[in-house]
């Protein structure tokens, strides 16, 4: 049925009829009120099409995905024919899929016209693949009864074979599928097996879902709300934990988790923790909050679980508990910053949904926007615009990982296999969005808040004591929010800035969190200097001002040195020197240490920088005393051009 000649059948008076919710009839099959299904009586109700479901209930015993099949489908054909054979003006389209694969993109008001331009009695879209048909030639199918191909694909566009051939077209406030082979507008969509996932892309706009003029339309449709209910009311939710790699940052990945916005007596907790490294801050999280939580369930290293067994067993609990309403998947490289995300998730009444997150300056997500043929990444033609939140809506996507939110009821429904994370030679991830797909499952991801981001976790080491102090880099926003004080930012806008005397400024720069780190870093490497002149780590041999330090150059955090006093310590140099620029570079940066039976203090002098730093380390009067002139503690020191 790949004919594309013109037919010579004369076109059938489709221009008289007058086409309306009266006359025109919608019928498909449908053995099962599938995600696929109600997006396709959406599209109908959207133009006021009448649609009758053939079949819904019936046990279907096709090969769905790429057989012809057909028998089912004609005898529900036939049957509800009947009943409209005395209505001469009824216009009937069918759309013949087991379960609709396609929706409706055109109104009524361009029946009419479309019709007398294909013509026949029985207009039909060609299928531009081999089929069992196709010994019936379209000269028979147009002189003996009628039947009309819609080659130019003005009715229908079928998706099998023409997935470049169709693109979007924006209207005013309005989508339309666009053929570009023939620059038609096709009413009606249908795509099944590989063709779904184009369908899917589709389906997130045509035919008024999301424009550029109104946003998305359809995202605050059939919403679950959770105002008013109180806590011991609130859906159950599984939350599970997946630590399968060293991962910077575990100590705020756990602060998170404990500031989500719902009650954690209505949480159950699961975690899987393949990494030794991570052992200890586990245990210390679950030892200090694990009580606060309905129930607790760790898997440790010591078990050796593989990372898609770890995930089916906790998929499987909350399928096996009926009181779990939800799961909730969320790996440890996800920095979750909304606290709200659960709460926004449940509402927006999805089987399977996923917030958005992305890699800082970069186009990395946790999602795909298309597939290519051999199942792996495609970049689709919204896929920026939907990281970079320029287009904000709910999308049907091929692809989730990371962090997503399943309904219990459809992980003992559509989603009852027990074994979601295996498929093929796939790893878990692609494995468990293909056997989702398999089963007609929509995965939806949400853009419309900003939930958090992706650590990055390619340069991670594991060789330090405090690992994260490395991270500046790779993981800029995370080592802000652990290190840097929570008032900089106060302090440069020209707040919280003290002058104990002239051209001498104090202003909050760590947190404590970062001091302890940095001190028990350089206790950790222990190789402190013997407060001599002679000193062979610099230039020439000899300190005029000796103190007992470790350089930073030694437990190699020169470039991260060097990487702070660019960002943070710069704009504050440039803020209270007017007329001064400055590129932060240092020939020396340390940390000192003060005791009082070591060295308790340091001679007047004058380093020789533009511009020097001081940090202290710890507080008088909490980590030292200060008696008779004698002190102890630590500081960081270093001067700058």
């Amino acid at each position: 049925m790949g004919h594309r000649d013109t037919p010579p059948h004369p076109p059938f008076p489709f221009t008289t009829l007058s086409l309306s919710p009266d006359n025109l009839l919608v019928l498909t099959v449908a053995t099962k009120e599938s995600e696929g299904f109600r997006r396709f009586k959406r599209s109908a109700q959207f133009f006021n099409y009448k649609i009758q479901a053939l079949g819904l209930g019936e046990d279907w015993d096709g090969d769905k995905e790429t057989s012809a099949g057909g028998g089912l489908k004609v005898r529900l054909l036939k049957k509800a024919l009947e009943k409209h054979a005395d209505k001469e003006n009824l216009v009937i389209l069918f759309t013949d899929r087991w379960v609709p694969g396609g929706f409706l993109g055109g109104g009524q008001h361009v029946w009419g016209g479309e019709l007398a331009e294909v013509g026949g009695r029985l207009a039909t879209l060609a299928v531009m693949e081999p089929c069992p048909c196709c010994s019936l030639s379209p000269s028979f199918l147009q002189e003996r009864i009628n039947i009309t191909l819609d080659h130019r694909c003005r009715i229908f566009q079928n998706l099998v074979g023409a997935l470049d051939e169709v693109v979007l077209k924006f209207e005013m406030g309005h989508v339309r599928a666009r053929n570009l082979a023939y620059d038609t507008l096709p009413v009606l969509i249908h795509g099944n097996g590989p063709t779904k996932l184009q369908l899917n892309y589709l389906g997130n706009y045509i035919p008024r879902f999301w424009t550029f003029e109104t946003g998305c339309t359809v995202c605050d449709e059939g919403l679950r709300s959770l105002k008013g209910i109180g806590d011991e009311a609130l859906p159950v939710v599984l939350v599970s934990v997946f630590i399968e790699q060293p991962t910077p940052f575990l100590s705020l990945f756990f602060q998170r988790l404990l500031r989500l916005h719902y009650p954690r007596k209505q949480l159950r907790l699961f975690i899987h923790n393949h990494e030794q490294h991570h052992k200890a801050q586990v245990e210390q999280f679950l030892a200090e909050h694990g009580g606060e939580y309905k129930s607790v369930k760790l898997v440790g290293p010591e078990v050796r679980v593989a990372n898609a067994d770890a995930r089916n067993m906790g998929a499987d609990l909350c399928r096996q508990d009926r009181g779990c309403t939800y799961y909730f998947s969320v790996d440890a490289d996800v920095a979750l910053t909304e606290p709200k995300t659960l709460r926004l998730l449940i509402e927006q009444n999805k089987n399977v949904i996923a917030p958005l997150m992305t890699r800082h300056g970069r186009l990395w997500s946790n999602f795909w926007g298309a597939m290519s043929a051999d199942g792996y990444y495609a970049r689709s033609e919204d896929y920026v615009d939907i990281v970079q939140r320029r287009r904000v809506g709910v999308w049907n996507v091929p692809y989730i990982s990371n962090i997503y939110l399943i309904k219990g009821s459809a992980l003992r429904a559509e989603l009852q296999q027990t074994d979601l994370f295996h498929h093929s030679k796939l790893d878990a991830d692609m494995a468990f969005c293909a056997n989702i797909r398999q089963q007609d499952v929509f995965m939806f991801l949400t853009n419309r808040h900003t939930f958090g981001h992706l650590l990055s976790l390619d340069s991670y080491q594991t060789t330090h004591l405090h690992n994260d102090l490395w991270e500046v880099f790779s993981n800029p926003e995370d080592w802000k929010e652990k290190y840097i004080h929570e008032n900089y930012t106060r302090a440069l806008a020209g707040k919280l800035v003290e002058m104990p005397c002239p051209d001498v400024y104090w202003f909050p720069i760590f947190t404590e969190t970062a001091c302890d780190e940095l001190v028990e870093e350089m206790e950790h490497y222990g190789q402190w200097s013997l407060g001599d002149n002679k000193d062979n780590r610099i230039q020439g041999g000899y300190e005029n001002v000796p103190t007992i330090d470790i350089h930073m150059n030694q437990i190699s955090f020169e470039r991260e040195w060097h990487k702070f006093l660019v960002e943070y310590i710069a704009p504050m140099t440039e803020k209270l020197y007017p007329g001064y620029y400055t590129r932060a570079q240092f020939d020396l940066a340390f940390v000192v240490r003060y005791k009082p039976d070591e060295q308790p203090s340091l001679m007047p002098h004058h380093d020789a920088s533009t511009f020097t730093v001081n940090i202290a380390l710890n507080r008088v009067g909490v980590d030292y005393e200060v008696r008779r002139g004698r002190a102890g503690g630590r500081a960081l020191g270093g001067g700058s051009e």
